[in-house]
């Protein structure tokens, strides 16, 4: 079962999330990426994969990978952000963010969480469905 992964990480944290998925290339292979625009190239670059590529987070790509999100055309964003340094654009990470939880979306923001969530044995279970909230009650 393939899914859409959404992978994205401020400036600080793109060689961590380059170094995680390098050690996770096989599970991230058998899966549709997407990414914010100079993530997307370098993840591209480091992986020998496909990334499709959505504008820089500030300029709108954050937004484009939320509007996956409220589709229901995302299944899990890897999101390695820097609370250390706050970004111009904190307004639509605080939004992506939100839409996970409004959506029920699995959302890792550090490595720690990253590697939990992709080496679960309900990552690539067919039989594992998230539940959406019904937001038309």
């Amino acid at each position: 079962m393939q899914k859409t992964l959404a992978l994205v990480a401020h400036d600080h944290k793109k060689p961590d999330l380059i170094g995680w998925a390098k050690q996770h290339r096989a599970i991230l292979a058998r899966h549709k990426l997407v990414a914010t625009g100079t993530t997307g190239g370098l993840l591209s670059e480091a992986l020998g994969l496909p990334v499709h590529r959505f504008k820089s987070g500030p300029l709108g790509g954050d937004q484009q990978i939320g509007a996956l999100i409220a589709e229901g055309t995302l299944d899990a964003l890897f999101f390695f952000w820097d609370p250390l340094n706050p970004a111009p654009h904190d307004p639509d990470v605080k939004a992506l963010l939100r839409l996970c939880s409004v959506w029920n979306l699995p959302v890792a923001c550090n490595e720690a969480t990253a590697d939990l969530m992709i080496t679960s044995p309900l990552f690539e279970d067919s039989q594992h469905v998230r539940k959406l909230p019904d937001y038309g009650k």
